[in-house]
């Protein structure tokens, strides 16, 4: 059986991910292929598409919000995702076992434990297809039915159980908005799905991720005993095995570069999936580096790969006129680096700063 190594994986991974090289399709279609992206940080996705396509515009992601043809929603690992409008209403039963799960782990189940769930999901359903709120606004309304059981648990129960969005202006570009929810059927005008098998899922998480383990997928779904599920699917995919042995699955047409393939540097926003998503994340941390998770509203800071691999963190400020992104390496990098780092800073900032007329780019020593 064939072993691969932790830059093959790397260079697997970067390829399936855009990140190799950046590619001219429409954002609803990297959207699709990528299986979601993390939008915990409402701007952080532009970013993010930004690095994986040619000439990406914000006013492109805006308009799909807008028109709702992409929604921000609650999905894997009980995370807010960035989700074409099918994606939304197909993945969502998929992942339910999982958000009930985390919301079962949470503080907050304790305090409903003997309250009717469907009645509760019922009514805060039918309070916010009234109009969008946000858990602020739900939580009194909720707590007048239920006045003996605490507020917060009401509502958290409610956005975590049921299938809903967070709606614009949130996470639209040069604006800004409170995390007000709307349910999915009605901001989509589309029931949500009711089919839970997970295979189809697991094929695109390797198209997107792989080749990865069975806890791999666990990790990034946060569903759980999905091994008979890959068993299932075995006869349609690739096995590899990699240095500690242990088995990989991939889509057998699927993109293997080689190791010494050569990877630009990255500049990712806060809570990347390509960090986030193998139980091992050695393909793309090499000394298990804790991957910084950065607070705000996105597109200021964020992680940097160099040669492939998560070599700095980043962070824009603006002073006047003037926008400075700082680069902070853990390592020391090569004069080469500096400059290709440099370069693609400079591109970012006419990207997330094109309304100050000034740019500088820092790298610091580590």
């Amino acid at each position: 059986m064939t072993v691969l190594g932790a830059r093959q994986l790397n260079r697997a991974t970067l390829a399936r991910q855009l990140l190799l090289e950046r590619a001219s399709q429409p954002v609803t279609q990297v959207i699709e292929h990528l299986v979601g992206m993390q939008a915990q940080a409402p701007n952080a996705a532009y970013v993010g598409l930004w690095s994986r396509l040619v000439d990406f515009e914000p006013a492109e992601l805006a308009r799909l919000l807008i028109e709702r043809r992409v929604v921000r929603t609650t999905l894997m690992r009980a995370t807010i995702h960035l989700v074409t409008a099918r994606g939304c209403v197909s993945l969502r039963p998929v992942v339910q076992p999982a958000l009930e799960r985390a919301f079962a782990g949470s503080p907050f189940a304790g305090n409903v434990a003997d309250v009717d769930l469907d009645e509760l999901l019922a009514t805060g359903r039918k309070l916010l297809a009234e109009r969008p709120r946000t858990r602020a606004e739900l939580s009194p309304l909720l707590h007048e039915r239920w006045p003996d059981r605490d507020a917060d648990s009401l509502v958290y129960a409610v956005t975590y159980r049921a299938p809903l969005v967070q709606v614009p202006p949130r996470g639209v570009w040069g604006s800004s908005g409170p995390a007000a929810w709307a349910p999915v059927e009605t901001w989509l005008d589309a029931p949500v799905g009711t089919d839970p098998t997970p295979d189809d899922v697991v094929l695109r998480y390797l198209a997107a991720f792989g080749p990865a383990s069975v806890m791999d997928v666990q990790a990034w779904s946060g569903l759980t005993r999905l091994r008979p599920v890959v068993e299932r699917l075995r006869p349609r995919l690739r096995v590899f095995t990699d240095e500690r042995g242990r088995e990989l699955f991939d889509l057998p047409e699927a993109p293997r570069p080689d190791a010494d393939t050569p990877a630009p540097p990255r500049f990712l926003p806060e809570y990347d999936n390509v960090l986030l998503s193998h139980a091992d994340r050695s393909r793309v941390i090499v000394d298990k580096r804790p991957v910084v998770l950065f607070p705000g509203n996105g597109a200021a800071m964020g992680n940097l790969l160099v040669d492939g691999f998560y070599r700095a963190t980043w962070k824009i400020t603006r002073a006047g006129d003037t926008a400075t992104l700082t680069v902070d390496p853990f390592v020391k990098l090569s004069t080469k680096d500096i400059a290709e780092v440099s370069a693609e800073g400079e591109r970012l900032l006419a990207f997330v700063a094109a309304d100050v007329p000034n740019h500088e780019v820092v790298v610091a020593e580590p």
